[in-house]
């Protein structure tokens, strides 16, 4: 028997692949993962289409009960569904070298994901450096080290794809230590906020006598539910981008790098600012 690792994609239910909704009608469990992205409907209309049950799996089923996952896989086959493609979290690697360890043969399906759908807003793909994560600040949590890597990418004139916080089944530091299993509501950082803290630490680093390579004018694209019918797409500067307001989640911005041409021209397609030059990008749906 199987262990299966595939995809539902970027945005709804049809999003899974022929190969991918083929393996779901016919393995005895079924895992969707539900913490390091979300799609834009829920788990009724995933089992609506698929005709299959699904079982939710948290951070707290995946990261501390993998084996109950990979249980009996060895006699029956089991599928574990992703948002995206299934290495675009370090997690599910695990479930791959746990299944190897059990002797369980697994079959990874690939699908769309953040990481080459970002194509959609003109910038190409080979020009992006290292991807990076910007979290969601506390009163006393103000991690920059994201800001190093973005500069570092912007240094090498590559662009960089930040992919934004998601906080679903969270605990507060307080119930933490109680052990009551009390969840935060499910909070999505937005692109306005992302730059709002990239806009801090730009400030930060102003204070502390640097003249950083990222200032307010710095170009960036946001994005938002990408491969969704109302996916959207908004290029401008850094400072731009503290303000607009693309809807609902899951969000995305790029630190644009050196651009061609024909870069500047796709984005001009989706400029804050029609009127101002390339580095001054309209919100428009697409």
């Amino acid at each position: 028997m199987t262990a299966y690792s595939g995809v539902a994609g970027l945005g709804d239910a049809k999003d899974i692949t022929v190969k991918g909704l083929e393996v779901v009608k016919h393995c005895r469990r079924v895992y969707l993962e539900a913490y390091t992205s979300v799609l834009t409907v829920g788990k009724e209309a995933l089992e609506e289409f698929y005709g299959r049950e699904l079982i939710l799996a948290d951070r707290e089923t995946v990261e501390q009960e993998a084996d109950n996952i990979l249980k009996d896989a060895d006699l029956c086959d089991v599928a574990f569904l992703v948002v995206g493609d299934p290495f675009g979290a370090t997690t599910h690697s695990d479930l791959v070298l746990r299944a190897v360890k059990l002797g369980i043969p697994y079959r990874v399906i690939h699908n769309a994901s953040i990481m080459n759908a970002v194509g959609c807003c003109g910038l190409q793909l080979y020009n992006f450096g290292e991807t990076v994560s910007v979290v969601f600040w506390t009163d006393t949590w103000k991690p920059e080290s994201f800001f190093d890597k973005i500069q570092k990418n912007k240094q090498n004139g590559m662009h960089t794809l930040c992919l934004l916080d998601i906080k679903v089944k969270e605990q507060s530091l307080e119930n933490l230590m109680k052990g009551k299993k009390i969840y935060e509501s499910p909070r999505y950082m937005s692109v306005n906020q992302a730059a709002e803290q990239l806009l801090a630490i730009v400030q930060n680093r102003r204070l502390q006598g640097e003249e950083p390579e990222v200032t307010e004018n710095t170009l960036c694209v946001g994005l938002a539910r990408v491969g969704a019918v109302d996916q959207k797409i908004a290029s401008g500067t850094l400072q731009q981008m503290s303000t607009v307001e693309l809807g609902g989640p899951l969000h995305s911005m790029i630190i644009a790098g050196n651009m061609h041409p024909l870069e500047i021209d796709m984005l001009k397609l989706f400029a804050m600012d029609e009127s101002s030059s390339e580095d001054n990008e309209c919100q428009r749906n697409t």
